[in-house]
């Protein structure tokens, strides 16, 4: 599959069984996968099923998967008390015509306390039961255009992240061709500066072999180069495949981080330096765009 990004929205409308719905699932970066579902009340075998597909379909991302219903046709009706209407009907033609008393009318009768209930109609449950199962595979559909906006996401995102893999690769090979980097120039410095050593009389020999050898150690930056270059590969292996490839990237990202660190701390001239701190600009700016990667 292509890059993906964590970032992705998806809406979808639909009707059966006398209802109307909407299923909505946003996201957003995560370390892992947070499912958060929001079903009404008497749904629990459809979330089960979402929460299943959903599982298996995601890598990474808070993902907030929303339901909502609402019936088309009210599901209640109204029951009569036929014996209790009879009376009051009776009762009002005693009175009927009496001075002072209104003569009473129908709706003024149905309207009195107990002579009409409403009632739930009693559930059907295989249409319960095949509304479930139009429910369950709408998700589907609405989790096939959710991943399809993570993955247009993912298409961007790539982007960056491959143009700043090659900024990286840049930074290197001028840091690899600098002048200061030649076998000829990094003997002279390390002569001047260990001449330098042994013109102090105040340093003591075990002294000396410490500071020998750590101007030894800083004297080339060999090692980082070839590890960034290393990563480099690595980087542009992983946008090209077709996993998710989220928390790879993420440790490469610090791999990155850690390598153009050493780099500016071993750095003994100023072109090294500039090179060294534009790299971490542009490692730290890689390492925020992985944070969106599945």
């Amino acid at each position: 599959m292509p890059l993906n990004s964590m970032t992705g929205f998806a809406r979808l409308d639909g009707s059966a069984g006398g209802n109307r719905f909407a299923w909505e699932l946003r996201s957003v970066n995560g370390r892992g996968l947070d499912l958060r579902l929001r079903l009404p009340p008497g749904f629990d075998a459809v979330e089960v099923a979402v929460r299943r597909t959903a599982s298996a379909a995601l890598g990474r991302g808070n993902v907030s998967i929303t339901l909502t219903v609402t019936r088309e046709t009210s599901s209640q009706t109204f029951r009569i008390d036929e014996g209790l209407l009879a009376a009051l009907i009776d009762t009002a033609r005693r009175y009927a015509g009496t001075p002072g008393i209104r003569d009473a009318s129908l709706d003024g009768l149905l309207a009195v306390r107990g002579v009409v209930d409403v009632v739930e109609a009693a559930p059907d449950e295989a249409a319960a039961h095949a509304f479930e199962a139009e429910l369950i595979i709408a998700f589907s559909r609405a989790l096939a255009d959710f991943q399809a906006s993570r993955a247009s996401e993912g298409v961007a995102l790539a982007r960056i992240l491959g143009d700043q893999v090659d900024e990286i690769a840049r930074l290197v090979a001028e840091a690899e061709a600098l002048p200061t980097r030649t076998p000829e120039a990094i003997r002279d410095r390390l002569e001047e500066q260990l001449a330098a050593l042994l013109a102090r009389d105040d340093i003591d020999p075990q002294r000396l072999h410490v500071e020998a050898a750590l101007i030894a150690t800083r004297a080339d930056v060999r090692e980082e180069i070839d590890r960034l270059k290393a990563h480099i590969a690595q980087a542009r292996e992983l946008l090209a495949g077709d996993a998710a490839v989220g928390r790879r990237l993420d440790f490469l990202a610090q791999e990155f981080n850690r390598e153009s660190n050493t780099l500016c701390s071993k750095s003994n001239d100023t072109a090294l330096t500039r090179i060294g701190l534009a790299l971490k600009a542009v490692v730290d700016q890689f390492k925020e765009q992985v944070q969106n990667v599945e």
